[in-house]
């Protein structure tokens, strides 16, 4: 299943964000999607969910607009986990995680024994299972993003879209779960696009990376689109984050490896620019 965006143009009153934004989303794609605070990384992510609306141009999926599904049909065909998410009601972790099957619930609106089943497979997948009845209210930020990411995955989409999947997570648990978002990926031909401020683990897991900022080709917003070694270098990071940088591999690797460098040099890169 592909995804196509032409030409997008979105801003919040008076805040322009994203301009003339163009790419295409093969089928097995995974797809790091990176930039500054405010560059408008969730923004687009929300765009793709049609939570938002563009003011201008198009999103398609395999071939027809995402305005032709009904929710509950793009539902079954993309997930979206957000950073985090406000819990008024007390649901267990299991009852979480079982809402990523209603799209798929037949009119009873109940869940069968195959739903249960997807639903405790993504929570072992994701480390999860020992909470199935915790309250999701009584866990920390870092259990509430594993138990998201196992009710995404429970949708069974073609599709996942994930904000920031590595927030609040401990290093063990952020490796662990873009290994299971790789393994998806490999596997079983998840299309994944990711948001990230962690620019090592962008490059060590996509496929490609898209960098969002000003300096675009004619005025775009995509500043840089490409595979990770193409679009992560030196002077890419520098330009965009304002900040300067080591880009080097790891030993024994052919992984890039993203250092910043200390203070003194950020103000020195300033001074350069002026």
């Amino acid at each position: 299943m592909s995804l196509s965006v032409e030409n997008l143009l979105f801003q919040y009153p008076g805040v322009p964000v994203l301009r003339d934004i163009s790419f295409d989303l093969p089928a097995g794609d995974f797809l790091g999607l990176l930039g500054p605070n405010g560059s408008g990384k969730s923004t687009l992510l929300r765009l793709l969910d049609r939570i938002l609306l563009p003011q201008k141009g198009s999103i398609t999926l395999n071939g027809l607009s995402l305005s032709a599904y009904s929710r509950r049909d793009l539902a079954r065909r993309i997930a979206y986990v957000p950073q985090d998410t406000l819990w008024v009601f007390p649901y267990t972790v299991l009852e979480v995680v079982l809402m990523g099957r209603s799209p798929h619930v037949g009119r009873s609106g109940f869940e069968n024994q195959n739903d249960l089943d997807i639903a405790r497979q993504m929570m072992r997948l994701t480390d999860i299972d020992h909470l199935a009845d915790k309250l999701i209210t009584a866990i920390s930020g870092g259990e509430r993003q594993r138990v998201l990411i196992a009710r995404a995955l429970s949708q069974q989409p073609e599709i996942l879209l994930l904000d920031e999947p590595n927030a609040h997570l401990d290093i063990s648990h952020q490796v662990e779960i873009f290994r299971i978002l790789q393994e998806q990926n490999e596997q079983h031909k998840l299309t994944i696009v990711s948001v990230s401020h962690d620019l090592n683990l962008a490059a060590a897991f996509s496929k490609r990376t898209l960098l969002l900022g000003e300096g675009g080709t004619d005025g775009s917003t995509i500043f840089a689109l490409g595979q990770p070694k193409d679009v992560l270098t030196q002077s890419n990071i520098e330009q965009v984050y304002k900040t300067p940088v080591l880009v080097d591999q790891l030993p024994a690797s052919s992984t890039l490896r993203i250092s910043l460098l200390p203070l003194a040099s950020r103000r020195e890169l300033r001074r350069s620019g002026e």
